[in-house]
């Protein structure tokens, strides 16, 4: 028995009264202890403490009462102290046990609200995808456009991780508010539905209507023609504001520019406000434009480009990617006059959103 004691450190009272239990041939079904045996938990030697822990939180919670899931914007280190102040001793453990038999969570926010919805949302949703449908039968291109966030260029902290060798993490400004001279990146995706490719034009002038056009054009002279050489007609999906909005008429004047030069019918199709998310180029390029370069400082244009045209997916995604150097003013202001040259065909059917622009002339269009 003394052996035993030096070797585990039981008593020796314990040791024996072990012996016993063998000897008599007692059995608790592979438990250490017996059924009630140790420390009682703190909510039967404290029953006020769940009763305090909930009334203290009330006040505190968020959400709807009726909700099976709720959370408290406090601490459990801090409602731990609180009870222990009030003669209520607990750790911030056990604070956040209870809580989790009490249906309490951690989240985060879910980005799913939309605004208002428009009346006729679902509609435009229904008019959008047959279009989309008729010209990829008919094999014309349908392509989604936007502009991305835009980016600072330089030292600063870019969101997301990184594989790197341990507390050698990548060093960037302590600060992210530049000032009006420090440069800045404006990539406008297009995205080919019915090849999956993406084309990005990296501007470093403004995001206007001229340059989202400027964009389509390069993309068309770049991959278009060539891979739609027969093409007369292109559906463009977009958003309902930015450089490519609806109002914007600087938007309609270059894309009139556009037509003209290509010989292109060009259908454009808005999404109704506050359903940018919807548009493809967000969640099949976009996205993967930002997984591909988390985490890696934008230092330079070059380091932009690069990693745009690194991005790829398992379902074979392919980008290109180019940088325009050329400037588009703002405040450029587009007349009456300019408008009513614009060969616009609105539809029956919100026609603010739905038109089509064809060429002022049936000559052949000049190379673009």
């Amino acid at each position: 028995m003394s052996l035993v004691h030096r070797a585990c450190g039981l008593s020796r009272k314990a040791i024996h009264k072990g012996i016993r239990e063998i000897e008599a041939g007692v059995s608790w079904g592979g438990r250490i202890r017996r059924p009630g045996a140790g420390r009682k938990p703190i909510d039967v030697t404290d029953p006020g403490l769940v009763d305090r822990l909930e009334a203290m939180i009330d006040a505190e919670t968020r959400g709807d009462p009726e909700s099976p899931l709720r959370w408290t914007c406090q601490s459990t280190r801090a409602m731990a102290a609180t009870l222990t102040r009030r003669q209520h001793p607990v750790s911030h453990t056990k604070v956040a046990q209870i809580l989790h038999e009490l249906d309490y969570s951690l989240q985060g926010n879910r980005k799913t609200e939309e605004g208002e919805d428009h009346p006729h949302r679902d509609a435009q949703f229904r008019y959008i995808n047959r279009g989309v449908k008729r010209y990829l039968a008919s094999g014309w291109p349908v392509i989604s456009v936007d502009t991305k966030k835009k980016e600072l260029v330089g030292n600063y902290y870019n969101a997301g991780q990184q594989w790197r060798r341990s507390k050698q993490p990548r060093k960037v400004q302590g600060h992210d508010f530049p000032q009006p001279e420090v440069p800045r990146a404006y990539p406008y995706g297009i995205y080919d539905i019915g090849r999956n490719t993406g084309f990005v034009n990296v501007g470093t002038d403004h995001d206007t209507g001229a340059f989202a056009v400027a964009s389509i054009r390069g993309w068309w002279r770049h991959e278009g023609k060539r891979l739609y050489p027969k093409a007369r007609n292109l559906l463009m999906t977009a958003d309902a504001g930015g450089s490519n909005g609806w109002r914007l008429r600087l938007w309609k004047v270059e894309l009139q520019k556009f037509a003209d030069e290509s010989g292109l019918t060009l259908s454009v199709c808005h999404f109704p406000p506050g359903t940018s998310k919807w548009n493809k180029v967000e969640h099949r390029l976009f996205s993967f434009i930002s997984s591909n370069w988390r985490g890696e400082p934008l230092r330079d244009y070059e380091t932009i480009v690069n990693l745009i045209a690194q991005t790829t997916t398992a379902k074979g995604l392919t980008v290109i990617c180019r940088l325009d150097r050329h400037k588009y003013p703002t405040g450029r202001k587009v007349t009456a006059e300019q408008m009513k040259q614009v060969n616009l065909h609105p539809d029956r059917f919100h026609g603010e959103w739905n038109y089509v622009i064809k060429p002022r002339s049936t000559r052949q269009p000049r190379d673009l």
